[in-house]
């Protein structure tokens, strides 16, 4: 799958475009919204049904890749399997983003996501948001202050990266 690079932020943001690349490692993961909200210029969308392919799912041609994936133990299971195909083919997961889907992480999901720490640069949990459900531009929702706290060590992670 070739890198899609998302269009430019809505008029009056002044967020700066970050060249980073954003997959999912399941359909439903949060990837678009994510890569809206950093804003970045790099929306792969799911990479899961890719996985089974015997070629790299994605390319990030040393861009950070941050992989989205929800909170749930299935997706953790697909995050695992994302993180290890990734790195057999030679790219690194930066940050692995954990979107909520609005109810709690389970215990499962919580010790699988915690074997996964050691893998990738950072380990971010983003808040469930619901008005982000209701819109088609999510840059135009007021988030509550933990997602912006989110998104801020998303970003810091990948600045860090970066260096």
């Amino acid at each position: 799958m070739s890198l899609r690079q998302t269009g430019p932020s809505p008029a009056g943001q002044s967020a700066e475009v970050m060249d980073v690349v954003v997959a999912g490692a399941h359909g439903g993961a949060g990837t678009s919204t994510l890569a809206a909200l950093l804003p970045a210029a790099w929306d792969m969308g799911s990479i899961g049904q890719l996985l089974d392919l015997d070629r790299a799912p994605l390319q990030a041609k040393g861009r950070p890749v941050v992989l989205a994936t929800r909170n749930t133990a299935v997706a953790a299971t697909h995050a695992t399997t994302a993180i290890s195909a990734l790195h057999e083919w030679g790219e690194h997961v930066a940050v692995l983003a954990i979107v909520s889907d609005g109810g709690p992480e389970s215990r499962d999901a919580t010790a699988r996501y915690g074997l996964l720490t050691a893998r990738v640069g950072g380990v971010v949990r983003v808040p469930h948001v619901r008005t982000l459900r209701l819109v088609e531009d999510p840059s135009t929702v007021a988030l509550p202050g933990k997602a912006h706290q989110a998104l801020a060590e998303i970003r810091r992670l990948l600045r860090e990266e970066q260096r």
